[in-house]
């Protein structure tokens, strides 16, 4: 398995009436992967994963796996606030025939100090027989893996890598330069693909993605490739949908996106909610000027 270029941390398509959308969510995986994504994560943030239960979690795991057929490597996600919770995860899908890698977030709201972060990630390492890959995203989370303590963590043998999201990029530039080169750094922030790629990073775990996978992988490869001028040029066009991305919390004007273009139907769960009106109104501008809907067309609720 060679993990690295642009991979999708997939939306959780949902019916009207709450359940997952199992058919939406195979169509969506099949055009993924035909349009040569290079991995898929299910059950991420994106995925709304906070608000599946733990069938549901597992399900749609399974389905991406069947449904992607080994054409691409799978990044399962398994985060808990709870260690306990956060091993018996890694456990059960590590277990699974067709996951690939296991990403795992820093646990959120307990706040704990370094050690703990430290202590944390390698109960979860020692409980998998697969590779792991960190998610450092203090904006949600609350708690920062700094670069020491990723540094420790790097020796663990199975954690490979680390999706950073911090939004620090000189964070980022030092834990590029002072890692193990083989450590794998992702962007998780699509709008710095470019920059975290330039510093040493192996590629972006990506929101835009779900709606433009060809594009995000061609932007990608690119930049691994040293053709800049390509990477740059599709950076610039697709830069306004990446920062409406984030109009309002993700992954609500994703899947607002995604609705636009007809791949899902537009529900959440509580406590996410639809789009302020005047939101969408902007968004759909911004998906209309990059080409991903006709001008003046009329968008279905």
């Amino acid at each position: 398995m060679k993990l690295r270029g642009c991979g999708t941390a997939l939306v959780t398509p949902f019916k009207r009436d709450g359940s997952v959308d199992e058919m939406a969510l195979r169509q969506l995986v099949r055009w993924q992967v035909d349009s040569g994504i290079d991995f898929l994560l299910p059950c991420g943030t994106t995925g709304e994963t906070p608000t599946l239960s733990h069938d549901e979690w597992l399900h749609v795991i399974d389905v991406t796996i069947e449904t992607a057929q080994g054409r691409v490597p799978i990044m399962a996600g398994a985060t808990s606030n709870n260690t306990q919770d956060a091993v018996a995860k890694a456990r059960e899908i590590s277990a699974r025939k067709g996951v690939d890698v296991i990403l795992t977030a820093t646990p959120y709201y307990n706040k704990p100090t370094q050690e703990g972060v430290y202590q944390h990630f390698l109960a979860i390492a020692e409980a998998s027989d697969k590779p792991l890959v960190l998610y450092n995203i203090a904006g949600r989370t609350g708690t920062n893996i700094e670069t020491p303590t990723l540094r420790r963590l790097a020796e663990v043998p199975n954690i490979i890598g680390v999706k950073e999201a911090s939004g620090n990029i000189s964070q980022i530039a030092e834990v590029c330069a002072t890692l193990p080169e083989d450590f794998l750094v992702f962007s998780g922030d699509d709008a710095i693909t470019l920059a975290v790629i330039g510093l040493g990073g192996v590629g972006i775990i990506s929101v835009a993605s779900n709606e433009i996978p060809a594009e995000m992988t061609r932007l990608t490869q690119a930049a691994l490739a040293n053709k800049w001028d390509m990477a740059r040029l599709i950076f610039r066009k697709y830069l306004p949908l990446m920062q409406a991305n984030f109009m309002e919390s993700n992954p609500g004007p994703v899947k607002a996106v995604l609705s636009m273009t007809g791949r899902i139907e537009e529900v959440y769960r509580l406590p996410l909610v639809p789009m302020r009106p005047e939101n969408r109104a902007k968004l759909e501008k911004v998906v209309t000027e990059v080409g991903l809907l006709q001008p003046h067309s009329v968008t279905v609720q």
